[in-house]
């Protein structure tokens, strides 16, 4: 395949090419199951690597050596489940027609999923935007409470019971009575998905092993020329002291160390993400990798990627707390951002 790569002679967007690579193992969280003939594919598998691995295009756009822990923020989730020949599990569960359920999947784009759409029933937000949010990091988690944009649904043990269950269909046990909460949750509710039990468990043996390698996985460290190191110094400053930003991004954590949630009000944004949850508040997510914006933040910042850039996260900030923020102030404090 490499050889014919290097020659032009591939074309990666014929489906011949997806099953020879699929035969290989090449495709980063994607198993094809084949026929006794090693021809036919008969089924396909996805893993956690699907939406959290992405590659580091050493070889080409798209091919490389695995980036573990990775947000995949180039994979259209929604777009590949509208193609599914059959929605009726999500027009039985949603009760709703499938071209409604095409209209919520498409609405995701790239990078972005909604893993509540299950339990609420809510495709989109009273703005009209999709209730998606993006595909968060999964690595430099170690010591880190709670695991997702928002607030007490659990940590990396209990997010990954719940996809490996509830979003992947795998089968296996799950416990939540907070899901039979039928005003908060009436898709779960009605549907009993609090009190999942397959006589079949293949999910929870699993869950040590998984849990202990994703807590292995480091934060990148930004690369020669990432950032002004000079300035980093400054914002490092600012960032403990005149910007407030250590009062809940504690270093070294970069978020609280015990129960790191917060309501919309004292961040500054609307509230609808955060009343999907069960504490109805925002995670403080831990400050990872900040520096690369092509890959691991490409979509935006903060759990809907409203803020495009650093900048626009620390002028809002800026705002809301009533810093006072010189120019030069915000650019030193970006270029420390960077640097953690």
């Amino acid at each position: 395949m490499a050889d014919a790569l290097n020659k032009g002679a591939v074309d990666l967007a014929d489906p011949a090419s997806t099953l020879v690579l699929l035969r290989a193992n090449a495709v980063v969280g994607v198993t094809g199951f084949f026929a006794e003939d090693g021809k036919t594919l008969t089924s396909v598998g996805i893993q956690c690597a699907v939406c959290h691995s992405t590659v580091d295009d050493a070889y080409a756009p798209g091919i490389g050596q695995r980036l573990d822990g990775w947000p995949n923020r180039d994979l259209n989730i929604g777009a590949i489940v509208a193609l599914a020949p059959d929605l009726t599990a999500f027009t039985e569960m949603l009760q709703i027609s499938e071209a409604e359920v095409k209209k919520a999947v498409e609405a995701w784009g790239p990078g972005k999923f909604d893993a509540e759409l299950n339990l609420d029933g809510k495709a989109f937000r009273p703005d009209g935007k999709t209730a998606a949010t993006l595909n968060p990091p999964a690595f430099g988690l170690a010591g880190v409470n709670n695991h997702t944009w928002t607030g007490a649904w659990g940590t990396v043990s209990y997010w990954n019971a719940y996809v490996g269950n509830l979003e992947m269909h795998g089968k296996g046990v799950f416990y939540d009575p907070r899901l039979d909460d039928a005003e908060k949750y009436p898709v779960a509710a009605r549907t009993k998905q609090g009190h999942k039990q397959d006589k079949e468990d293949r999910i929870t043996a699993k869950l040590p092993a998984l849990h202990f390698y994703q807590l292995s996985l480091p934060t990148p460290k930004p690369p020669e020329g990432a950032f002004d190191s000079a300035a980093a110094e400054k914002g490092q400053v600012l960032f403990n002291e005149k910007a407030k930003c250590a009062t809940c991004h504690v270093p070294p954590l970069f978020t609280e160390p015990g129960w790191n949630l917060h309501t919309a009000d004292e961040i500054g944004i609307d509230d609808f993400q955060a009343m999907r949850s069960p504490d109805e508040r925002y995670r403080t997510a831990s400050l990872r990798a900040l520096w690369d914006v092509e890959k691991i933040h490409k979509g935006g910042f903060y759990h809907d990627g409203r803020f495009a850039t650093l900048n626009d996260v620390v002028k809002h900030y800026d705002g809301h707390l009533r810093l006072d923020l010189t120019d030069q102030e915000k650019s030193d404090l970006i270029e420390y951002l960077k640097s953690i």
